[in-house]
């Protein structure tokens, strides 16, 4: 059931009107049947694995109230590591077990053995990654001191598995999220068309922008060899357009989806292409992924209070860890690891936190050199992108030598105008850069619609929503599956 779709329409409607006409004066009904609707939400990617959701629930509610209940620091250690190891052993089964068992048989063939080993038919568990991740954040906060457990258990579940970030984030902290889950919550209009907007250019993000490109993007990544190197940067660049919009369109959705609720959700991306650095980068893409790893990984690693090279060790370890944690290829840890590469001169001449603020916060356009950051920036992440999207190692590096290749190649560049023109056409390079302008615009506030249209007219306001809903109705028959789903 993809939020971009006429079942989620009835699902939403249905639970929206049930819980704010029906059952508003009872926050334990709306919760019950918040838990409810995420389960049957759950159930329509595959209901098998509502088991697995309902342990690990199960698992880390139990784990809390043990940990709590410890009398002694060595019975909290050893509760904590009971859930950290069945939850990463469930999670490392579904996500990796082939993975390891592969890459071992192609290490022992590479010194001259032929193992038989065989592999399962392990299908991944949508949204695995993300609600183990849940569960730990909450254990490790109880563990730290900085939560007590709730003895609630349909609220601890409803935090685990609420629906609009259940499959793809954004990454929760009970902290955050637990306290709303707890509290009666009341109709609130602004906050309403708050989230309508949100949704409205997540909608936007993901039909228009991420499926729009989509389509090149498989033509060009899945038969290389046929396009010349300039072919191949358009391919790479529109899978930069695609995963940003498609996985913050995502978000957007969500956060709107809570907000029509009466929840605010954690804040997952901030205009990451904006950015005038790898380290700004990743402190503006996948927040809740990167703060994770920060607070539960890095620090208790050390951080940056360590010498330079436990902090360049820490660094890589928390890129590689990253990339591993989006999938079982070697690509990812690839991905990770060049990432890692990037930020390394700006951790050891401890630059990486030059840019905290926005872009041209108080200006309408950036200065030349932010605009070569952001450029350098950008063609740095696009060229890690390749890796992300590409099938193996081997095809990566393939694809980018083609591109290497055709650099000097006149004809390539022909062919590519030919291909922006007779196949791409118009429309999307326009689209996209009017995505890109209304971005620019919004950059200042927690989403791009937020502030953008507050001031005009009614008539001219509705005319722009009423046009992006008509590019979204045009775009929707190329719906995909989002790319975060597989993680």
């Amino acid at each position: 059931m993809l939020f971009n779709s006429i079942e989620f329409l009835i699902f939403f409607f249905t639970v929206f009107v049930l819980y704010w006409f029906i059952i508003n004066k009872s926050l334990k009904l709306q919760n019950i049947l918040l838990l409810f609707a995420s389960y049957f939400f759950y159930a329509n990617w595959n209901w098998k694995f509502l088991f697995l959701l309902a342990f690990s629930t199960f698992l880390d509610y139990y784990t809390g109230l043990k940990i709590e209940n410890s009398g002694s620091k060595r019975g909290k250690r050893t509760w904590l590591w009971i859930s950290v190891a069945i939850n990463l052993g469930f999670l490392g089964f579904f996500k990796y077990f082939n993975f390891f068992i592969e890459s071992f048989a192609e290490l022992l063939q590479s010194i001259g053995f032929q193992p038989h080993m065989s592999t399962l038919s392990i299908i991944l568990p949508v949204g695995i990654s993300f609600y183990t991740f849940h569960g730990l954040s909450y254990i490790f906060d109880i563990y730290n001191g900085k939560i007590k457990p709730t003895r609630n258990f349909v609220n601890y579940s409803l935090f685990v598995s609420f629906f609009p970030l259940l499959v793809a984030g954004p990454i929760e902290r009970a902290t955050h999220l637990l306290p709303q889950v707890e509290k009666p919550r009341k109709f609130n209009y602004n906050q309403a068309v708050d989230g309508l907007k949100q949704i409205l250019w997540g909608l936007f993000k993901k039909i228009v922008i991420a499926d729009g490109c989509a389509e090149y993007v498989n033509l060009i990544f899945d038969n290389p060899s046929a396009y010349s190197g300039p072919i191949l940067i358009i391919g790479a660049v529109f899978f930069a357009f695609q995963i940003y919009g498609d996985f913050s369109g995502y978000t957007d959705i969500a956060l709107g989806i809570s907000r029509l609720l009466g929840f605010e959700l954690l804040r997952n991306f901030s205009y990451p292409y904006f950015s005038r650095d790898i380290a700004e980068f990743w402190r503006r893409w996948h927040i809740s992924l990167s703060s994770w790893f920060r607070d539960y990984l890095y620090i208790p690693l050390g951080g940056s209070r360590t010498g330079i090279w436990k902090k360049i060790r820490n660094t890589f370890i928390i890129f590689i860890v990253s990339g591993f944690w989006h999938g079982a290829n070697w690509t990812f840890i690839a991905w990770g690891f060049l990432n890692a590469l990037y930020i390394m001169p700006l951790i050891i001449f401890s630059k990486n936190r030059d840019h905290l603020a926005i872009v041209a916060e108080n200006r309408s356009l950036p200065s030349f050199r932010e605009f070569i950051s952001m450029a350098v920036t950008f063609m740095l992440t696009t060229f890690a992108w390749i890796f992300f999207r590409a099938e193996s190692i081997s095809a990566a590096c393939s694809y980018i030598r083609s591109i290497w290749k055709g650099i000097p190649d006149i004809h390539g560049y022909a062919a590519a105008a030919g291909f922006l023109y007779w196949n791409v056409g118009f429309t999307l390079p326009f689209l996209i850069c009017f995505f890109f302008f209304i971005e620019w615009m919004g950059r200042r506030d927690k989403y791009a619609l937020e502030s953008i249209g507050n001031t005009w007219p009614r008539w001219s306001r509705w005319t722009f929503y009423y046009l992006l809903i008509a590019s979204c109705i045009i775009y929707i028959d190329k719906g995909q599956n989002f790319i975060y789903f597989q993680f």
